[in-house]
């Protein structure tokens, strides 16, 4: 991958995050505004919008697989279209999206703690503990 491919898949991977954390915020209409206008004012690229923001908000489409939809759109749209990577980083600088510096997740725990602790970076559904000697033979069960 030559090195102006991955700052295009940068930009587009970065624009996916921020495009898909403001279809929750009072941004969006704004957002959608501008991201249709970077695929030409594609009136087909405005209601696929609208139809994944109805899909994240009632949690019928993870966000991953938004941000991934949305990559992909845009990578395609800056390799046609490089003249469009401007105007993406202006929307970007407007919305003050920072890429997150890692994705590590680290968890912590500090002081005199007794008893059972769950780490982790998310948990669903019913998870019981039952609770056995203090050396940790204790069972975990996940429901659904």
């Amino acid at each position: 991958m030559t090195e102006i491919s991955q700052e295009l898949t940068s930009l587009a991977t970065s624009g996916a995050a921020a495009l898909v954390q403001a279809m929750t915020t009072d941004l969006w209409s704004t957002v959608h505004d501008r991201v249709a206008a970077l695929f030409g004012g594609d009136q087909g690229v405005a209601a696929e919008l609208d139809q994944t923001r109805s899909d994240v908000l009632e949690k019928t489409l993870p966000d991953e697989d938004a941000r991934t939809e949305w990559r992909n759109r845009l990578r395609r749209l800056l390799r046609n279209n490089p003249e469009a990577a401007a105007e993406l980083r202006v929307i970007l600088n407007e919305l003050k999206y920072e890429e997150p510096a890692s994705s590590q997740v680290t968890n912590q725990i500090y002081g005199n703690v007794t008893g059972t602790a769950f780490q982790g970076h998310t948990f669903y559904g019913g998870i019981v503990y039952r609770g056995g000697p203090s050396d940790g033979s204790g069972s975990v069960s996940h429901s659904q």
